[in-house]
């Protein structure tokens, strides 16, 4: 408990007051108060008042924790460094202070900002000494001595060798004086033309003092200070003057008497340090409420409330905000007062700010500058410096704007300008101006207005944008811009050239059918034209053909241009991998010639041909995908299904090779892949079993026997609708259940009976991606759309 309390009381306080309590001290005051039920808020004013350091408190913590020794460590000093008297705090008070929107009370309520005397320069010569300090007598030379004595409640020090001398009430040079009077009658040789000892005194440890600040302050009381404490810092202390204090007329008064009325707003806006009257012992701080404040809103630097004294004015006001912001409208502003009874709104002008005084409550809102332009003109368009310009001698009529704006550029179009103009209705309107006329002298110039357009239009405004389209065998087929008297060579450049596969006996031009005169429809739709090119020139045909705009030009590929398509062989054969099909319609068995042959390990039986997908097959696919979908329980989008690139063909190509040429031999088509399987002598049972397995083939037996080897079927499987994929890709699929004939490397697939539920495209495409995709496939359609 008593780590945390100390914890607390460390993060809250903050420095604003010196004492002299011990470490030890502290903590019997704080396990006091704590016996005696006091709340954080009361033992931080007892600290505050005691002069305790938040350096101090963190010092304390170190040394108390809940299972460590309860001994205070004091901080040493050198013989010479100058003790730092503690200081008191009241940071709760300011850290729960939101933050005031009125000028000045937020700097004695800031942590940056404590006015706190700086103890490490030397003692000011007019520094009154008093009991408490400490002062440190230094003799050098022939004697050599230190005496180091705190003044006493009466006012003096006692040397042993000279007695009690009378220090308090002196300065610093004043006892330094009386020092050497007195220690001169002891060391001879202190005076004369040519001393050879020499003293001088320096303050040590300063002195507390005891100030009270009263009056609209935060926390009013009576403060320990050091003895070198400021006005600043003591209301620094108080945490600041509270919601109705004054800054203006904070009032110090010393041994009964008034001595200073201080205007904190001379510090502040004006640096005025003389004001920060250093106190003495018994100084009396009185703060008053303050007489007026008064709200500045809208364009000013530092918009927020001021203080007024009585017969301030506007342009005091305006000082203290900072001035206007470069928008602001600075001929008036207005003004909001309260009478008493009702508001009074007041527009003081500019030749009133000195004269017109403001009273408590006022709310002085100051506009910005209208947002338009009093002598603006502009030029768009075809020129070479569109822009605004002023409206003034120079620029007052469209010639002297378009000389202004360093003329018109060559594509602008100079017979029909447009001029905008405002109308005293707020209502705009459009005049058409004859630049080339103006220009020529051939028309009046027109003279000018405030906020009037000039708009001068490119011929390119007028025109739609003019392309031309390549396609084809061309390295960049696109769209490009048209220029004009572009021949057809220009355009096949632009384009990146002809295509190794381009043909030049064939290109055609298809030119748009326009002619904006015509009454009539016509059934033409585009102008055709076929060209032969050769060594780049036209040669068949206009040979000063000329490309128009919109042109369409089409490469053709020459149909005499091959690419090599390849196909593959892998497995048995005797030399695997990728050969090029020499020519159109070659065949399985041509292919497997080429590989030099099956090996004798093969199984011809099992061979089968992987074809990739053309798009036609895909949309074939999906087609069936969306037709088993229809009543389905899911949605799924056919579309974004993956459907895979490759698909089995069932081929026979032991037929294949006994008989080339027939329909068995397959005709190849580029990409396909051949795979020649080794024999694999196992049956796969899959489907609607008791447990799916993959056994050994045996010769003779038929489906009966496979499904039992499975374990027999499910309730809700269909055995009359079992069949059997080979390894070649085929399906074999009889009503009568014992016909069907198993063969190596097989899969007997059992079809299950679906659940009321609809079964989901999810699971026949789970069906189709299996090892008999286009199978499975099939027969999951077929099962759901009986």
């Amino acid at each position: 408990m008593r780590k945390l309390l100390l914890l607390f009381l460390v993060m809250q306080v903050a420095l604003v007051s010196f004492g002299q309590m011990t470490d030890e001290q502290v903590v019997t005051m704080l396990r006091e108060a704590q016996s005696q039920g006091k709340s954080q808020e009361e033992m931080i004013v007892l600290l505050t008042q005691k002069g305790v350091t938040r350096e101090q408190l963190e010092r304390i913590r170190a040394n108390y924790t809940e299972d460590t020794r309860d001994s205070v460590v004091e901080s040493g000093v050198t013989e010479r460094e100058r003790t730092e008297v503690p200081v008191a705090t009241v940071t709760p008070q300011r850290s729960e202070r939101a933050e005031s929107r009125v000028f000045g009370r937020e700097v004695f309520n800031s942590e940056l900002l404590t006015f706190e005397p700086n103890l490490n320069i030397a003692t000011p010569d007019n520094y009154v000494l008093g009991p408490g300090d400490e002062v440190i007598i230094d003799i050098w030379g022939d004697s050599k001595q230190t005496l180091r004595q705190s003044i006493a409640p009466d006012g003096t020090i006692i040397d042993p060798q000279i007695g009690p001398i009378t220090l308090n009430g002196l300065t610093i040079q004043e006892a330094n004086s009386r020092l050497k009077n007195a220690y001169s009658r002891i060391y001879s040789t202190m005076n004369g033309g040519e001393p050879t000892t020499f003293m001088k005194m320096s303050l040590g440890e300063i002195r507390s003092i005891r100030v009270n600040v009263m009056g609209e302050v935060v926390v009013p009381g009576t403060y320990t200070l050091p003895s070198l404490a400021s006005l600043f810092h003591a209301l620094y202390c108080a945490g600041g003057v509270n919601n109705i204090g004054s800054l203006r007329a904070v009032k110090v008064s010393r041994g009964g008497k008034p001595l200073a009325e201080v205007d904190i707003y001379d510090y502040l806006l004006q640096g005025k340090s003389g004001l920060d009257i250093r106190l003495e012992d018994g100084d009396v701080i009185i703060v008053p409420p303050y007489q007026n404040l008064v709200a500045v809103s809208g364009k000013v630097k530092r918009p927020l409330i001021y203080e007024m004294k009585e017969g301030e004015a506007m342009a005091d006001l305006l000082d203290f905000a900072g001035g206007f912001t470069g928008d602001a409208y600075k001929e008036a502003v207005r003004v909001i007062r309260k009478s008493g009874r009702e508001y009074q709104v007041f527009n003081v002008e500019k030749t009133g700010f000195a004269q017109f005084t403001l009273t408590d409550g006022d709310e002085v809102s100051v506009g910005a500058v209208l947002d338009r332009f009093e002598n603006r003109v502009e030029i768009r368009g075809a020129v070479y410096r569109a822009g605004m310009y002023a409206l003034d001698g120079q620029v007052s009529t469209v010639r002297q704007l378009i000389e202004k704006a360093e003329g018109v550029r060559d594509d602008a179009f100079l017979n029909r300008a447009v001029l905008y103009r405002d109308m005293p209705n707020t209502m705009r309107e459009a005049q058409s101006v004859d630049v080339k006329a103006l220009l020529e002298n051939r028309v009046e110039d027109i003279v000018l207005r405030k906020n009037d357009v000039l708009y001068i239009p490119s011929i390119y405004d007028l025109s739609e944008e003019q392309t031309i389209a390549v396609r084809g065998a061309v390295g960049n087929p696109g769209t490009f811009n048209y220029v004009e008297g572009m021949t057809l060579e220009d355009v096949i450049v632009q384009a990146g050239g002809l295509r190794e596969s381009a043909s030049v006996v064939k290109i055609d031009v298809a030119r748009r059918i326009k002619n904006p005169k015509s009454m009539d429809v016509t059934n033409v739709l585009a102008e055709n034209f076929t060209l032969t090119l050769k060594d780049g020139l036209v040669i068949d045909g206009n040979e000063n053909f000329i490309i128009m705009p919109f042109d369409e030009i089409f490469v053709r590929n020459s149909p005499g241009y091959q690419v090599q398509q390849s196909v593959t062989v892998t497995g048995e054969v005797l030399f695997e991998g990728e050969y090029v099909l020499s020519e159109k319609g070659q065949r399985l068995s041509d292919l497997v010639k080429k590989a030099g042959g099956i090996n004798p390990d093969a199984y011809v039986s099992g061979a089968r041909l992987v074809r990739q997908m053309n798009e036609f097959e895909r949309r074939r696919v999906e087609s069936t995908l969306r037709f088993a979908q229809q009543g389905l329980r899911d949605s799924i989008d056919v579309s974004s299904l993956n459907l895979g690139n490759d698909y089995y063909v069932g081929i026979d190509l032991r037929k294949a090779l006994k008989n080339p040429g027939s329909e068995y031999d397959v005709v190849l088509r580029p990409g396909d892949r051949l795979i020649v399987p080794e024999y694999a002598g196992t049956v796969k049972i899959s489907g609607g079993v008791m447990y799916p397995n993959v056994v050994v083939y045996e010769k003779g037996a038929g489906l009966k026997h496979y499904i039992a080897q499975g374990g027999g079927t499910l309730p809700r499987a269909k055995k009359n609708r079992a069949f059997i994929v080979y390894m070649n890709g085929t399906v074999a699929k009889s009503k009568a259940f014992a016909k069907a004939k198993p063969a190596p490397g097989c899969e007997i697939i059992v079809p299950v009976k679906p659940a009321r539920r609809g079964t989901s495209l999810a699971e026949i495409m789970s069906l189709a991606t299996s090892t008999t995709s286009i199978a499975a496939l099939v027969t999951s359609i077929l099962n759901n759309t009986k």
